[in-house]
């Protein structure tokens, strides 16, 4: 283990971070909010951290290995939300504890946007901000803009994008150098926001509001400046324009890439992942307009409206809201919320298992029934045309019961803490999905948990982003072994 060449990358990556605080510092300043001290304060706070981290290992050079890779993503996910929680704690309105201000900060940078924080409405203008440049931030990976950064300064980064990476195209890239994948990652990213903006701009929003909440869109985030979320506007453009960016985030970036440089959509639905996705997503919704119809909630035209944008919200693990489907009749709240397991594509800003996953999952469970109709057959997975090998369905089940104890175990913590059975269930679901809100006490907010509850809940928040085997890796005693 490279241990000078960690601190040295941890040290410029802290630096860097400390940049993001000038951003809500300026708003700040034109708002004349009061909250700039907190911003002042907390960049030189992480400025001078990161500077005497580098500055004893800066003439280091060393190469970067993949146990190297693993421990950087880990630390730095866990020190930057400690980072980032610093204006939280300095300002005087919310002045959230640290226990808070860590969840906080952590739910922001994870994209899972649960929140502690109430009378949102009242909150200085650049508090509002920060929170949803965090998401936007954590949206694509702190890790991977600093693949395309690290380079100039003479660090490789192929370890840290496998790393970072989600689903199972860890090992694929999209151009021959890390550094430009990542570029052509972020270069997308900030397209796809920008366009977000002007759209809820030109339907309505402030343009304050239309910036911050392109942030969480395009993130998969779901922090809003409103206690409403996007209900605050009750405006159907608006909601047609979040659900279009919800749908296109949910992708795998790869897809968008290669739209963009071949001048092409006909790849898109030669995906089975994203014929699997947008099949999934229109079935759900079609259950619940159904479900809501007929108990007689919504009137027709009002349900498929209501329907339309919950079930992507939920499911896309972005978790804004424009109606409380927690009180939802029937099994359509417990239905939205098992949907958020499947998520997103692989490789785009969604949470949850990924829809690959589930999809790889489905055709092997079919393949079993057809191997006891037929003993001897030799039945392959296919998606698509191209088979799967018998590693990569192992791999895929592997995560798939490990997330499901990792999921188990923290229930019971939670229950232990004292939380009913429907407020654990749906709390471990939704942070370790990446999804916000949950049902029961924590259908709103968060604040009203204990301390031990949410710090679960933040390891869980943080397994969810890393996709829970790059944390535990490091809990094997043969990661640290020479």
């Amino acid at each position: 283990m490279h241990f000078k060449v960690i601190l040295r990358i941890l040290g410029i990556l802290l630096m860097i971070f400390s940049i993001t605080q000038l951003p809500p510092l300026a708003v700040s300043l034109f708002y004349n909010d009061g909250a700039s001290a907190a911003f002042a304060i907390a960049f030189g706070i992480t400025l001078l951290i990161g500077f005497v981290i580098w500055i004893p290992v800066y003439r280091v050079k060393q190469d970067l290995r993949t146990r190297d890779g693993f421990l950087i993503t880990v630390l730095f996910w866990s020190v930057l939300a400690a980072a980032g929680s610093l204006p939280l704690q300095l300002s005087d309105s919310p002045h959230l504890s640290f226990t808070d201000a860590i969840f906080e900060s952590l739910s922001g940078l994870t994209t899972t946007g649960a929140t502690v924080m109430t009378g949102l409405d009242s909150l200085p203008k650049s508090l509002l901000y920060y929170r949803q440049q965090l998401q936007w931030l954590g949206g694509m990976g702190i890790i991977v803009l600093a693949v395309a950064i690290l380079p100039m300064l003479g660090i490789g980064g192929m370890q840290l994008y496998r790393a970072e990476t989600p689903g199972p195209v860890k090992d694929s890239k999209l151009t021959p150098r890390i550094t430009e994948t990542a570029k052509a990652l972020w270069y997308i990213y900030l397209s796809l926001t920008i366009a977000c903006a002007l759209g809820y701009w030109a339907a309505g929003m402030t343009l304050f509001d239309a910036i911050g909440h392109s942030f969480a869109t395009v993130a998969i985030g779901g922090f809003s400046t409103h206690d409403a979320s996007i209900a605050y506007f009750d405006n159907p453009l608006i909601e047609a324009i979040c659900i279009f960016f919800m749908l296109v985030s949910g992708v795998n970036f790869g897809l968008h890439f290669f739209a963009w440089r071949q001048k092409t959509l006909l790849h898109y639905f030669k995906d089975p992942e994203f014929k699997f996705y947008l099949s999934l997503l229109a079935g759900v919704t079609a259950i619940t307009f159904a479900s809501l119809v007929m108990t007689a909630t919504f009137e027709p035209l009002e349900g498929i409206r209501k329907a339309g944008f919950m079930v992507v919200s939920i499911a896309t693990t972005t978790g804004f809201s424009v109606a409380d489907f927690a009180h939802w009749p029937s099994m359509l709240p417990f239905m939205l919320f098992v949907a958020a397991f499947a998520g997103g594509c692989a490789g785009s800003t969604g949470g949850g298992m990924k829809v690959i996953r589930i999809l790889l999952i489905l055709k092997q469970g079919h393949r079993e029934i057809l191997r006891l109709i037929h003993p001897n057959a030799v039945i392959p997975v296919k998606l698509g045309r191209r088979p799967i090998g018998d590693p990569v369905l192992e791999a895929v089940w592997g995560f798939f019961s490990v997330y499901l104890l990792v999921f188990v175990i923290m229930l019971i913590g939670l229950l232990a803490t004292g939380l009913d059975q429907v407020t654990a269930w749906s709390a471990v679901g939704a942070t370790l999905n990446n999804l916000g809100p949950g049902l029961g006490d924590v259908a709103l907010h968060y604040g009203d948990l204990d301390d031990t509850a949410k710090w679960i809940l933040c390891l869980a928040m943080l397994l969810g982003r890393l996709e829970v085997f790059t944390l535990l890796v490091l809990l094997s005693p043969a990661f640290w072994r020479r």
